[in-house]
Parts: structure tokens; C-alpha cells; sequence
């Protein structure tokens, strides 16, 4: 008997799927920082080594800005580079993204990682 529903099981996603995937999961976090992390850690993470690292990553360093700006906002020497993390962001991402497009394991330097 067939699976009625072919997308209920986690099944491993193709090399090509999770490619796609793991770009999506950078490049997406552009215009919607934590939640296409979040959505995408809960989602994804179950579907193969590659996109549930990739996912973990994204969201991983969402987080680390996020604390980043807190800080600097906070701070009172922080105000004059609150407009470096925004650069030190998009660059990030963006390196990121094409890595996962290459297929590589890439990891966000001075990231804590709150999910392993």
C-alpha cells in the first residue's frame, strides 16, 4: 500500500533538493531574519546531513546578530557601529549561500552555536 500523503514522511531529500534548499535557507533569512530560520530548523532538519546544517547555521548566526545589535544598541560606544553588523550580515549570508550552492559544509565564523 502507498503512502497517501508522499510529503507526511521525513524522507531524505535528493542532492539537488537540498542544494536548492540550504541556499534558500541563507538567502531568504535576507528579507526575513529569524523567521525563515526558524521555520526552515523545524521543517528541514530531519531531511538529510547537508540542509539540516545548513538550517542549524542560518539559524544559528540570525541569532548571534540579533544579540549583536542588542549589545550595540545597549552599549554606548556601540552606537558608532551599529552600522557595521547590517555589512558584516549581507556578506555573510551571501558567502554562505554560494557555499551551500557548491555543496559545501560551511560553517559562520565567531558564531555561537545554540543548535547542534
Amino acid at each position: 500500500m502507498t503512502n497517501p500523503n508522499p510529503y507526511a514522511a521525513n524522507e531524505p531529500l535528493d542532492k539537488q533538493t537540498e542544494k536548492i534548499l540550504a541556499v534558500a535557507a541563507h538567502l531568504l533569512a535576507i528579507p526575513f531574519e529569524v523567521v525563515v530560520p526558524i521555520i526552515g530548523y523545524f521543517l528541514l532538519r530531519d531531511r538529510g546531513p547537508f540542509i539540516s546544517h545548513h538550517v542549524k547555521e542560518s539559524l544559528n548566526f540570525s541569532i548571534n546578530m540579533a544579540l549583536l545589535a542588542v549589545v550595540l544598541v545597549i552599549s554606548v560606544i556601540g552606537w558608532a557601529l551599529l552600522w557595521l553588523p547590517p555589512i558584516i550580515w549581507l556578506v555573510m549570508r551571501i558567502i554562505a549561500a554560494v557555499k551551500a550552492a557548491q555543496g559545501e559544509f560551511y560553517r559562520y565564523p565567531l558564531t555561537i552555536r545554540f543548535f547542534k
